[in-house]
């Protein structure tokens, strides 16, 4: 008999909650069917949760070993370590996909954050990727870069599902929003299905917090209550944007056709804030067509004390205004500071991929 959790909670509300993690601990202890269980979605990756774990796990050892004295060049042989992981990952999560009409059970892999801002490049490895893992609830991740928003159109109206990641601003969001429906545009008239599409979009909060923060102690010292406010009012504005987007009036003609919408993701949902609630980017942020992909400690945190007290996501909407504007005659200029947390992030996961190619060398 399946355990009711506060998981279920959510997921009656609309909001799933995906796991941010994947490591050969998780998949041969048993540990994420046990998650399955308790009502997890989906689980997201990225280069640094890898390079976490097969730097970190024995578990990885052998195989590292192995492929070292082999003749292939190391992003070969780092793919066979990471599809390995995601293909088990999506096999156990295949049921669940199965079961919900290809609403839940999927498993995001990035794409090289080298190609971020590539178009071509990009699709090119989304196409060989999708290939490669061959499982229908994988999500290819990819940056949403300028570039990115172009592959993705591509790739939407190929039919290949996409995780857009790495947004930190509402211009950065409605860019992929119009790139996601596009795609569906020309996938629809091309006499192709809609209904098989599924995308989200991930929308980073922590990091955003971190970074204005520290101008708003500089700039309005006397105003500590103003910190810690941006990435909720960020989060709640730009799903005020996505009622908008993917709406009747918008995306009504879509929606009868079969497509689904592309759903808002909340990510970096661990507070980087000792002072900060530990679920401050998961509480105030539940709605429908929504996903929260939390990292192990923040699931935890959840189903210890979190609560599910409804629609939380469309409360304080104005309040979130207000806090943007305030910004703005401050000269904080948060459009700005979304780009610069983009490239950081880019830099960040280049970083960890070649650290991995490295430990491969």
């Amino acid at each position: 008999m399946t355990t009711r959790t506060v998981l279920h909670q959510l997921l009656e509300l609309g909001q799933q909650i995906w796991l941010d993690h994947l490591s050969r601990d998780l998949l041969e202890g048993g540990r994420l069917a046990q998650l399955l269980e308790i009502g997890v979605s989906g689980i997201t990756t990225n280069p640094s949760i890898f390079e976490n774990a097969i730097a970190k796990s024995p578990l990885y050892r052998e195989d590292v070993e192995a492929l070292r004295r082999t003749s292939l060049p190391p992003p070969e042989r780092l793919e066979r370590l990471t599809f390995a992981d995601v293909r088990r990952a999506c096999d156990l999560l295949l049921p669940l996909w199965e079961a919900s009409g290809g609403e839940r059970g999927y498993v995001s892999l990035e794409v090289d954050p080298a190609l971020a801002h590539d178009a071509a490049g990009t699709i090119a490895a989304a196409r060989r990727v999708h290939a490669a893992i061959e499982r229908p609830n994988l999500l290819v991740k990819i940056p949403g870069t300028a570039a990115g928003a172009e592959a993705l159109e591509a790739l939407v109206a190929e039919g290949i599902n996409v995780n857009v990641t790495l947004l930190f601003s509402r211009t950065q969001y409605r860019r992929v929003v119009e790139a996601y429906r596009r795609g569906l545009e020309q996938r629809q008239a091309a006499g192709r299905p809609l209904a098989p599409m599924f995308g989200v979009a991930s929308l980073f909060l922590s990091r955003l917090d971190t970074a204005v923060d520290a101008l708003l102690a500089e700039r309005a010292p006397e105003r500590p209550d103003w910190q810690g406010k941006t990435a909720v009012a960020f989060a709640k504005l730009a799903y005020r944007d996505f009622l908008q987007h993917f709406g009747e009036g918008a995306f009504g003609s879509l929606r009868r056709a079969g497509a689904r919408a592309q759903r808002p993701l909340w990510a970096s949902t661990s507070t980087k804030n000792p002072a900060y609630p530990d679920l401050l980017y998961v509480e105030p942020l539940v709605g429908p067509e929504t996903v929260n992909t939390l990292p192990e400690a923040t699931l935890m945190a959840l189903l210890d004390h979190g609560q599910a007290r409804g629609a939380t996501i469309v409360e304080d909407v104005e309040a979130a205004q207000a806090h943007w504007e305030r910004c703005a005659r401050i000269d904080i200029d948060l459009e700005a500071i979304g780009e610069t947390l983009q490239q950081q992030g880019l830099a960040q996961f280049e970083a960890a991929q070649q650290r991995l190619l490295e430990l491969l060398s």
